[in-house]
């Protein structure tokens, strides 16, 4: 199962795990100061407009000081796509051991699987049909 872990978002909103049972979700895990988060950037981007509404695609910041470094690594990057904030109370939880790391949910929101390090495009959309 996946845990039960609220979200921020950089409208200090609250966001759930659980919110996004449903459907399929790809949550990409990474840190601002990660080199091959960025070079995997484009890939997220890329799954989060090709999947639309079958699945969710989201990604979580971690291991940051201060969310400015999160708001400059977007502007860089030109992430698209929805960021949440976490402490790095997230990242152990999961036993994040390398960044970026992704994890797969199904639909009932269980971790399906996962995968550290560089992701293709072609692999983040198997794994959101693969979990579908």
């Amino acid at each position: 199962e996946a845990p039960a872990y609220v979200f921020q978002t950089l409208d200090h909103q609250a966001v759930s795990l659980a919110s996004f049972a449903g459907k399929p979700t790809l949550l990409a895990v990474w840190a601002p100061w990660c080199g091959v988060c960025k070079a995997e950037s484009d890939n997220v981007s890329r799954a989060w407009r090709w999947l639309g509404g079958r699945a969710n695609v989201v990604s979580v910041a971690t291991q940051f000081t201060e969310e400015a470094q999160v708001r400059r690594y977007m502007q860089d990057q030109h992430v698209d796509y929805p960021v949440l904030l976490a402490g790095d109370d997230f990242a152990a939880l999961l036993h994040v051991g390398a960044f970026p790391t992704l994890f797969v949910l199904d639909s009932q929101g269980r971790i399906v699987g996962s995968v550290e390090g560089y992701t293709t495009t072609l692999g983040l959309l198997a794994r959101a049909w693969w979990a579908g």
